[in-house]
């Protein structure tokens, strides 16, 4: 088994100990009333993408995503949370460094012995929910399962779908397919690009990810037989049966968006393993990204 394999396969129980760690944690997370931004890099910014969407959406204030080399410095905001898995990515590390004493700041890592601990005004540690692939799984959705428990919108329910995404198999003839689109809606738009940077990453796929709406102004023309679109939460009326019509493999998340992104984690190894691929090498890639000075 691939280091990958056997962390994506962890994931239900890293989701229930963040839960439980969520409200021990709240006084150093972001509190109703806040302008907050997320900010993250690669799998941590898509992360960041979905949790901005869940606390809008559920009223707590406004909050923004970002990637963190393109933080907006001109803009207001209360609290700053930063996702890194590794607390050593550079443009987390600069960022940071030019916040502190001016935005409040909240750091989720899965290291304590690394820079980010002493940058960030506060810290939020999941060591447990650390890897040793390149490529994440359980970091990033540990990391959201915390914010999304801190909002009060994760449940036992989340975790048994979980447990349902590891253990069903993946839809007969996915995995032979040439090229895969994701869509979501909401929270759900960062799980898509999620999915589909995990299909590049571990199995040099040719994937694609979009809000669903915006799949029909354009990007449903690249469906066909022999490829495949899957659907991150509620589909769009219609939407199924025109992807259907084009003769491309239409795939229904059935559970909780989290645990549909586990399925995808799922297929990214099985792809890779049909095509003769290492997940745990993925090219050109390393599990942290600093640049030099």
């Amino acid at each position: 088994m691939t280091h990958v394999e056997d962390e994506l396969n962890s994931q239900p129980a890293c989701w229930r100990r963040a839960a439980a760690q969520a409200a021990a944690h709240g006084p150093v997370l972001p509190v109703p009333g806040e302008r907050v931004a997320v900010v993250g890099c690669g799998t941590s910014y898509f992360m960041a993408q979905a949790v901005a969407a869940l606390r809008e959406g559920a009223g707590r204030g406004e909050t923004d995503a970002f990637a963190a080399s393109e933080f907006p410095h001109r803009r207001a905001y209360d609290h700053v949370v930063a996702l890194t898995r590794s607390g050593t990515t550079t443009e987390v590390l600069d960022l940071l460094g030019r916040l502190k004493g001016r935005i409040r700041t909240t750091a989720v890592t899965a290291d304590p012995a690394t820079p980010v601990m002493s940058l960030a005004d506060e810290t939020v540690v999941l060591a447990y929910a650390d890897e040793r692939s390149v490529v994440q799984t359980r970091f990033a959705t540990t990391a959201l399962t915390l914010l999304r428990a801190h909002l009060g919108l994760h449940t036992a329910a989340v975790e048994e779908d979980g447990r349902t995404a590891l253990a069903a198999p993946l839809p007969e003839g996915l995995v032979d397919c040439a090229q895969f689109t994701f869509l979501g809606r909401g929270w759900t738009v960062g799980l898509a690009n999620e999915a589909g940077l995990k299909m590049r990453e571990a199995a040099l796929a040719w994937t694609e990810a979009y809000p669903a709406m915006e799949y029909r102004h354009g990007p449903i023309s690249i469906t066909a037989p022999g490829r495949a679109t899957w659907m991150f939460g509620a589909a769009p009326d219609g939407l199924a049966g025109q992807v259907r019509d084009t003769g491309g493999l239409w795939i229904e998340g059935t559970l909780d968006p989290l645990a549909e992104l586990v399925r995808a984690q799922r297929l990214a190894v099985a792809v890779a393993a049909a095509r003769g691929l290492d997940p745990d090498r993925p090219r050109h890639l390393t599990r942290s990204v600093v640049l030099a000075p």
